[in-house]
């Protein structure tokens, strides 16, 4: 029988409440497209909690920090190219891709607000461009959202982890040569900064790491 693999902490609780709270007012408003009062209050407070993260990703501390996980496309790109021959890394905290990602849901919830905002303003009144603009950024959004958890399940599978559940526990499996700890304990690093586990799977034969 394998041991057990030991959990590390990873995601703080303001990162969790925010991430939950976003996916659930973004879902409801997505549901709720009427354009009235409830469906603005959405948008705005989903809008607000994207802020509250990203001023915590400058303030906080561990995985959620920008800092430990902030892509850059040279990492983007590495990781990408890992992930089509079959062996990508699996990091403590978002791995590059799963950074971009964010990064991308982010901006189009901000997007959709300000739209959503510009749209009602006297400035723009008689003007489609606003409205339009704002159910294109809509349907872009659910269509990434849909990427973004059918992501989560094909990792969670490829790593043998539940990303899922570790949002809402915090928790991560850690490596079999890893203690416990926070994610700052690592200090092996991938190429974007966060630290990265190692046991996925070798590369091939012939291939360079």
């Amino acid at each position: 029988m394998k041991p057990s693999r030991q959990s590390v902490q990873v995601w703080d609780p303001i990162v969790r409440l925010t991430h939950w709270g976003v996916a659930a007012l973004v879902l409801w408003d997505l549901y709720e497209d009427s354009g009235g009062p409830l469906h603005r209050n959405l948008g705005y407070a989903a809008a607000c909690l994207v802020l509250v993260r990203i001023a915590w990703g400058m303030v906080g501390s561990g995985a959620g920090n920008f800092r430990e996980w902030l892509p850059r496309g040279s990492a983007v790109v590495a990781y990408v190219k890992a992930a089509v021959a079959g062996h990508p890394p699996r990091y403590l905290g978002h791995n590059p891709l799963g950074a971009l990602m964010m990064l991308v849901l982010w901006i189009l919830i901000l997007a959709l607000a300000a739209t959503g905002w510009m749209s009602r303003l006297d400035m723009f009144w008689g003007e489609d461009w606003p409205k339009d603009l704002h159910g294109v950024l809509a349907y872009l959004l659910l269509a990434l959202v849909g990427v973004h958890v059918a992501a989560a399940i094909l990792m969670s599978r490829l790593h043998k982890e539940n990303l899922i559940l570790s949002m809402v526990t915090g928790k991560k499996p850690a490596a079999p040569d890893q203690g416990k700890g926070s994610a700052g304990d690592d200090k092996s690093t991938g190429p974007s900064g966060p630290p990265v586990i190692t046991d996925s799977p070798p590369a091939s034969p012939g291939r360079r790491p």
